[in-house]
Parts: structure tokens; C-alpha cells; sequence
């Protein structure tokens, strides 16, 4: 389980099929079956690889391998990562984290494609194209994960719908690079699809 609050950019390294991301030393609590979301993804991790003479006076970090499925690359836009490409990271929450964010699972429900990116002072909105079936999910003033960011719904039509990018997410997150015409992984909030499960066994 995570919240949707971004930790860390991180840098993609792939290697042998897998998936190889360098990100702050801090990290390094991270073990071998830890989980990790990976732009929203939810990704367990394979190796730890710690730098081998590390310098008190420098943060050289450490590396995260994961193991990426056929499922995983066909659901999600990780497949379109290349070397150097950078990816928003968090560790999974614990019972002492705050909910800064929303309840995210790091299951992909659908990939999105932003289709407008617009100054709007002092940050940005975005609207992003969303798979039909989700529709129904995504409701304005609601919570949505992009790229494993949690962010609130601003307006929902014509299949797309909207959101508000203050300067921090910017400047923290990969949204703030993001252009017009990539993927994004989206998930919706998932107390929505329990609610649409009850309501059907009800009737």
C-alpha cells in the first residue's frame, strides 16, 4: 500500500530484461522482497546494489532491481522506459506513515495520454485521455494516482479529465517534464470500486 506521495526521482537503468533504478541512498532500506512503486507501479525488489566504497562527504546512492512481467509491461507504460529516464519512486507505507496523499494500491487500472499541458500561475494543469472503463471511476474534486502521484480531480468531460500541478509536484515528480502524447499509468480511487462491487451484489 502507498499514499501516492513521491519520494524520490530516480533513474532507470535496464539491464537483461529487467529494470534497474538508481535513487537516494536513503533507500537502502529496501531489501530483497520490498515493495516499491515504480511511476505508480507497485514492484518488488530483486537486489539491493550498495556503492562499494562510499564516501561520507558524497551521496552516491544505491540501485533498486526489479523484475518486470509480460502483465506488467502490457498494462502499464514501464515498457517504454529507457536508460536515464527518470521515475518517480516511494516505498510502501507502514502503519506510522502519514496519509499525505490517498489509499494507493500501485495496481496500474489503466494508461492514460496527457493531452493538454497548460501554464496556469504559479503551476500547471493537465488533462489526460482515460480509458472508457474508467470513467465512471473518476470524479471531479476525487482522488486519482498518475504516474503514482496523488492528485485531486479538477474536471471530468469528453473523456479526459483534469488536474492541478502546484510548483512541488513540478519540481519533485515527473509530471513536471511530462508532455503532451505520453502514457501515464493511472489508478483510480479503489474505495470507488469496492463501492460499485457492494451496489451490485445488493441489488
Amino acid at each position: 500500500m502507498f499514499t501516492g506521495i513521491v519520494e524520490d526521482l530516480g533513474v532507470c537503468e535496464l539491464a537483461d530484461g529487467g529494470l534497474k533504478v538508481w535513487t537516494a541512498a536513503w533507500f537502502d532500506d529496501c531489501v530483497p522482497g520490498s515493495s516499491v512503486a515504480v511511476n505508480g507501479v507497485c514492484l518488488t525488489v530483486t537486489r539491493l546494489h550498495l556503492p562499494p566504497h562510499p564516501d561520507p562527504d558524497d551521496d552516491p546512492g544505491v540501485a533498486l532491481s526489479f523484475d518486470l512481467s509480460p502483465e506488467t509491461l502490457a498494462r502499464t507504460s514501464l515498457g517504454s522506459l529507457g536508460d536515464g529516464y527518470p521515475v518517480n519512486l516511494e516505498r510502501s507505507a507502514t502503519l506510522a506513515t502519514r496519509l499525505g496523499g490517498h489509499l494507493v494500491q500501485g495496481h496500474t487500472d489503466g494508461v492514460g495520454v496527457i493531452n493538454e499541458v497548460r501554464d496556469a500561475p504559479p503551476g500547471k494543469e493537465m488533462r489526460i485521455d482515460m480509458p472508457e472503463r474508467l470513467d465512471r471511476y473518476i470524479v471531479e474534486k476525487g482522488s486519482i494516482a498518475v504516474d503514482g502521484v496523488s492528485l485531486t480531480v479538477t474536471d471530468v468531460s469528453d473523456g479526459r479529465f483534469g488536474v492541478a500541478l502546484v510548483p512541488y509536484t513540478l519540481k519533485a515528480t515527473t509530471l513536471g517534464t511530462a508532455r503532451v502524447g505520453e502514457r501515464v499509468n493511472l489508478e483510480v480511487d479503489v474505495i470507488a470500486k469496492y463501492v460499485e462491487r457492494l451496489m451490485k451484489e445488493s441489488r
